[in-house]
């Protein structure tokens, strides 16, 4: 289509071509919402529609400026000789590939963001760089989502048949008169064009204003999880591109930090004392995306809210009854790549993967690490090839002297090899935990210090073929998969509880993440990160059962060394659980919301201001924000919160991850 409208064809054009790729943004946003409604739709309330629409006008200004700049440059040169066929052919060309890949990127992300909990940043391809599996995935996705295939294959259409061409059939090389409108109107256009860009790029119209980054999507919407909705993927991308994630925010003093919080562990005497004898094993399991939704044993109130609940994890439903756990209990971060750190250092996830960023290369601490120094022996095992999610590299780092893939798998003869590869991830975990437990009693010494990453509860949630009649699921598509991994951790005990090294044991169950979620309550700034975590010990020794508080994964180191009695100063961002000193807290960081809980509140901070204070326990929907019904909760909340990012930014900026002198 052509605009008749000499001598401002090409800026209407530019108007009229850029308000398609507005409409065709709140499509894709539209099918977002749609995709995810599970999810988005607690709370949903809440919202102003108004709020909603300016706050998506406002991030979308800013990714289709960026991405268009160049297009809006071709279209507006002030030079008349350019005003050919082929030259906008080519402007043609340019915009609706370049909006083309920003609306793809949009529908894909929807899919991927239901595992992540957020939009797509930067760091997904450093994330995934080294895996091979994602065409695969990819196209078992398309498949799976024909329709937002289909809806793809219609916007770019949209692009491309409704694009408006300038009309300058009038412009002739003689006519000055004609060619002096032209170079006013285009200039006129491109000077108006190169402020309006400026803005709306930097998300404001004053000096004054800084850049918008993803946290300033949170001010439209009432929870960490709705940022997404105003957000766009591109956005998200384009803004974390080469940022530095960690900077001290300089909330207090330095030399007021620690009388309020201080990672540094000094075991007293008390301390010193083991909780039970000898020298114990630890092996900790990180399930992949295992939810604590999923479980029978945590979730009694569920079974009477909701008449359709059911566990689909009866073994370690049993396994939990003879266990340590808490009332509470989370996950730092919504990646695999998150639970590592968390889970094995003691290192919570704030702003970006820590194994992503620079400060990877700091001098780290662990559990191994620690116990390594105390004679044990340690290796990692997790059934995919070694350089999958860089876990080789960060076992290593923390202190493993062993790491056992998929490539040992496959070298044992004893094992199905290649055969029993899932075909997009790793080794079936059945197979993966049986050599593991093989493994452990021929290749290492007692004590030891071993860790499991398990891996087929993972999207696309295949099971083995022989199991396809047996594991019939529920109303998500990882139902059945936990059903299949639920029973592989039956049979792994069942060998395990064969080997000499069994009752001398210390075993730690945990999740890296939560997953596909079927209630409401499961949904919210909270639910989000529920995850179990409990120390099963077969010989008896460590008390069972349920304990009031709240646990969190960096709480499974210093709380493992207080139970073997280890006496040396460590660095470890969590709690040791069992001390009565310690006041019941976790944090943990979506869509740049900090949020910090303790005992039965939660407060989310968005690095500036609080934005919100809940009971979560009296309230598990989170509809009531009390953060001005209880301000001396929320300001002594906030006080710790602000410590405890503010000393994590620091020791990360300056390489303090392990004991330096002046620490004690």
């Amino acid at each position: 289509m052509k605009i008749k409208a000499f001598p401002f064809s090409n800026v209407l054009a530019v108007l009229i071509n850029l308000g398609i790729v507005y409409v065709l943004y709140m499509v894709t946003r539209v099918a977002y919402v749609l995709e995810n409604w599970s999810t988005l739709s607690v709370g949903w309330d809440q919202l102003s529609m108004g709020e909603l629409i300016a706050g998506s006008l406002r991030f979308d200004s800013s990714a289709i400026l960026y991405t268009n700049w160049l297009w809006i440059i071709l279209m507006l040169l002030p030079i008349h000789t350019k005003e050919r066929p082929r030259w906008h052919t080519m402007c043609k060309w340019v915009f609706v590939v370049i909006n083309s890949l920003g609306l793809t990127i949009n529908l894909v992300d929807t899919v991927y963001s239901q595992f992540t909990g957020r939009r797509t940043t930067a760091t997904f391809f450093a994330e995934f760089s080294n895996e091979g599996n994602l065409g695969g995935i990819f196209f078992t996705e398309l498949i799976g989502h024909w329709y937002l295939l289909l809806l793809g294959i219609a916007l770019v259409a949209a692009l491309w048949f409704l694009y408006f061409k300038p009309d300058n059939s009038k412009l002739t090389a003689h006519n000055s008169k004609l060619i002096t409108q032209y170079y006013l109107a285009t200039s006129f256009g491109l000077l108006v064009a190169i402020p309006f860009s400026i803005f709306a790029m930097r998300g404001g119209f004053t000096r004054d204003t800084r850049p918008i980054t993803i946290s300033n999507a949170n001010q439209y919407v009432h929870s960490p999880q709705q940022a997404s909705i105003v957000l766009n993927t591109p956005f998200s991308i384009i803004r974390t591109i080469g940022k530095r994630p960690f900077k001290d925010p300089q909330y207090m003093p330095e030399e007021q930090l620690s009388s309020i919080y201080s990672p540094i562990h000094v075991p007293s005497p008390a301390d010193t004392v083991p909780m039970v004898s000898g020298q114990k094993n630890v092996m900790v399991i990180i399930l992949e995306s295992f939810s604590r939704e999923y479980f029978g044993y945590y979730n009694q109130s569920l079974r009477q809210s909701h008449p359709d609940f059911v566990s689909y994890t009866p073994f370690l439903d049993s396994l939990l009854e003879h266990s340590l756990t808490y009332e509470h209990t989370f996950a730092n971060g919504r990646k695999s790549i998150d639970a590592m750190p968390s889970s094995l250092s003691s290192v919570p996830f704030f702003i970006e993967p820590f194994i992503l960023t620079p400060s990877s290369l700091n001098d780290l601490s662990g559990l191994a690490d620690c116990l390594v120094q105390k004679g044990y022996h340690s290796a990692f095992f997790h059934g995919a090839p070694n350089s999958s999610m860089g876990f080789q590299a960060f076992a290593r780092s923390s202190g493993f002297k062993n790491y056992y893939g998929m490539a040992d798998y496959c070298d044992d003869p004893r094992t199905g090899g290649r055969n029993d590869f899932d075909g997009h991830w790793a080794i079936w975990d059945e197979d993966f935990l049986q050599f593991t437990a093989t493994a452990i009693t021929e290749r290492l010494e007692e004590p030891f210090m071993v860790g499991f990453f398990s891996a087929t509860s993972h999207h696309p949630f295949n099971i083995p073929a022989r199991y396809e009649d047996t594991y019939k699921g529920g109303p998500l598509d990882i139902h059945r998969t936990i059903q299949y991994c639920d029973n592989a951790l039956r049979r792994f005990f069942a060998t395990a509880s064969q080997q000499p090294w069994f009752k001398n044991t210390l075993f730690v169950i945990t999740a890296d993440h939560t997953s596909q979620l079927q209630y409401d309550e499961s949904h919210t700034s909270v639910g989000v990160f529920s995850i179990p975590i409990a120390i099963y010990d077969p010989s008896g020794e460590l008390p069972a059962g349920m304990q009031p508080g709240v646990m969190q994964q960096i709480d499974i180191m210093p709380s493992v060394l207080r139970i073997l009695g280890y006496d040396q100063p460590f660095p470890a961002f969590g709690k040791n659980v069992f001390s009565p000193d310690e006041t019941p807290w976790a944090v943990n960081f979506s869509n740049d919301i900090y949020q910090y809980i303790e005992g039965d509140y939660t407060l989310l901070f968005d690095g500036d201001q609080p934005t919100g204070l809940y009971n979560y326990v009296l309230d598990p929907l989170q509809k009531q924000n009390l953060l001005k019904a209880e301000p001396l909760r929320a300001d002594r909340m906030l006080t710790r919160l602000k410590a405890i990012v503010q000393t994590y930014m620091i020791r990360m900026t300056t390489n303090h991850l392990v004991i330096r002198d002046g620490d004690l």
